[in-house]
């Protein structure tokens, strides 16, 4: 049977059939990703963006219609450097062909090799021997076979094969996958796609495509034969829309700040990949530019590790609320899930797209106070995913259930998962304190013990722990709505300043408050005093929200009566300081 035209509801079935294809190929993808990164993650990236397509798309009016809501529910889903490729190619086709009427072979094969100059320009740096090669010598050949045949059958058909070498000869042009031994995965991601479509033609029906969601399929490890992450440690991805530059301006603003620049979309709606080492400073630009939704700030470095230098067979996530340094989060190969902070429309996820001095200056002028945010549970899965299945077993330790809903989401996912090997913990603690704990059971992995014995000791660690805040302004606890507003109004007419613990519970108490903040150290001070008569200390630490010289008069007076210095001083997470604002300093001590 002869195909000589497409609308809507032909193509839109060809896509599904193409994208099943892929998600059903997802584990080998994953198993030969080597370039740009080997992350291991291409089959995912690929097999996402192709069920956001078949989740989201719909058959419309026009193929114009039909194409354009593929376009975008591709590039809102769109994950990874060859998602948003693909994702870019369809924007570019949908653009090209007419927004009326049913399409012939010539014209599909004009509009396929126009969408490829497009495509190419969404880059910053092409390489070839990626899927772009694969993509520009097949719409080649769709173009010369169109002057040949008016059947898509044949077309489609024909112009596979092309596909097929063209995908062979990618060692060749690519260093990388020549060392390895493979075949680029994001091209072969593309011919799995086109296979699919083809597939479906010569049959003519979608039965027997059924594969299962994306998310219900296992991620294999990949064999040990990749290299490290190039110079940029960072993957970030966002959406932007209502973007004040054009894509060319986008491109020339944004490519100081990293490598694997793609920039796909329009000024209505565009879908950024780029690697980067401040990913801080890149979101900061991008909240000047346009309206930034759908943030993803992936640590390559730290991927690389997990799958090819594991120091540990217990793997340790915990979420950023835990006030911890860098330098031992790298240390002991922690992953840490970010909370998110909204002011108004502006979204950041905790420690990667907002630091401690960008947080704390916006707190001061903008005209909203911030609102935090759980993980969301996208988030929380695709961590628990890919750490769980590298780990013989994974802690998971969770800032208080008392103070955010992130334990109960962490509990929920993790009972609907496969995987047994997740624990997750409630700390019942929260920054200074939730880092002392982090880092007890960081020390207990890397000396080897057992999860059994770890979990055991987990218990008496916690109970044994415990944080002071000292809180110069009630002002900020109003605005988020952790004290009513009469109550702040009271303390402020006093000039009250309070200090609040947290019991053994998780939840925030306050134990004292005075009008000279003098008082609440001295307090504080004679509290840990006293519980030293009787308790033997394990270490301390102490945070702040810009109070760095109190901090350390802290830290003298601690060193004075414990003989130690703190572990470490540093700035408290933004998402803790939604609640308790500026000029707070926290002491976090664990008795031994």
């Amino acid at each position: 049977m002869k195909i000589k035209y497409l609308d809507g509801k032909r193509f839109h079935a060809g896509l599904i059939a193409g994208g099943r294809a892929v998600i059903k190929s997802r584990n080998y993808l994953n198993k030969i990703n080597v370039f740009p990164v080997a992350d291991a993650d291409t089959g995912t990236n690929m097999a996402a963006t192709m069920q956001a397509i078949l989740d989201r798309s719909k058959i419309g009016k026009t193929l114009h219609d039909t194409l354009s809501s593929v376009s975008d529910s591709a590039l809102t889903g769109a994950r990874g450097n060859s998602g948003i490729i693909f994702a870019q190619y369809l924007h570019s086709l949908s653009s090209e062909l007419p927004k009326k009427g049913q399409i012939t072979v010539k014209k599909f094969a004009e509009s396929a090799q126009t969408a490829v100059k497009h495509l190419y320009d969404s880059l910053m740096n092409p390489r070839e021997g990626t899927m772009l090669t694969v993509i520009r010598e097949w719409a080649d050949d769709l173009e010369k076979r169109s002057h040949k045949t008016t059947d898509f059958m044949h077309l489609l058909t024909e112009s596979l094969d092309t596909a097929r070498a063209s995908l062979k000869d990618t060692p060749n042009k690519l260093k990388a996958l020549a060392e390895a031994g493979v075949v680029d995965a994001g091209a072969s991601g593309f011919v799995e796609f086109l296979e699919g479509i083809v597939e479906f033609i010569h049959k003519g029906s979608l039965k027997g495509h059924h594969v299962q969601p994306v998310e219900d399929i296992d991620i294999e490890e990949i064999d040990d034969h990749t290299e490290k992450p190039g110079e940029f440690r960072y993957c970030n991805e966002a959406i932007i829309t209502k973007c004040k530059l054009t894509v060319k301006e986008l491109k020339e603003r944004l490519s100081p700040y990293g490598d694997s620049l793609i920039v796909a979309g329009d000024q209505a709606k565009i879908h950024l990949h780029i690697h980067s080492n401040e990913p801080e400073k890149l979101f900061g630009e991008l909240q000047e530019i346009g309206k930034v939704s759908g943030s993803k700030v992936d640590d390559m470095a730290r991927q690389y590790e997990i799958v090819h230098e594991r120091a540990n067979k217990i793997g340790l996530i915990t979420d950023s609320t835990s006030d911890i340094p860098g330098e031992l989060v790298d240390k002991y190969q922690i992953s840490q899930l970010p909370l998110g902070i909204n002011f108004g429309d502006k979204e950041y996820l905790d420690k990667k797209t907002i630091k401690p001095e960008k947080f704390y200056s916006m707190i001061r002028t903008e005209p909203i106070h911030p609102e935090s945010a759980q993980p969301t549970p996208k988030m929380i899965k695709t961590l628990f995913d890919f750490t769980s299945s590298h780990y013989d077993d994974v802690i998971v330790l969770s800032v208080s259930e008392f103070l955010s809903g992130t334990y109960n989401s962490m509990k929920q996912i993790a009972a609907n998962m496969e995987n047994t090997n997740i624990h997750i913990v409630d700390t019942r603690q929260i920054s200074a304190s939730h880092g002392l704990i982090t880092m007890r059971v960081a020390e207990a992995i890397e000396q080897g013990l057992s999860v059994e014995e770890i979990l055991e000791k987990l218990s008496k660690w916690i109970e044994d722990t415990e944080l002071y805040t000292d809180i110069q302004t009630l002002k900020y606890m109003v605005k988020s709505g952790r004290v009513k507003p009469f109550a702040g109004f009271v303390a402020s007419m006093l000039n009250l300043k309070p200090l609040v613990i947290l019991d053994n519970t998780g939840k925030a108490n306050l134990i004292g408050k005075s009008i000279i903040r003098k008082q609440n150290m001295d307090r504080t001070i004679n509290m840990i005093k006293e519980k030293l008569k009787y308790k033997k200390l394990y270490n301390y630490c102490i945070v702040h929200a810009e109070n760095l010289p109190r901090a350390k008069q802290y830290a003298e007076l601690l060193t004075t009566i414990t003989g130690k210095r703190p572990a470490y001083i540093m700035p408290i997470s933004p998402v803790v300081g939604v609640h308790n604002g500026v000029g707070v300093v926290g002491i976090g001590i664990m008795y031994d």
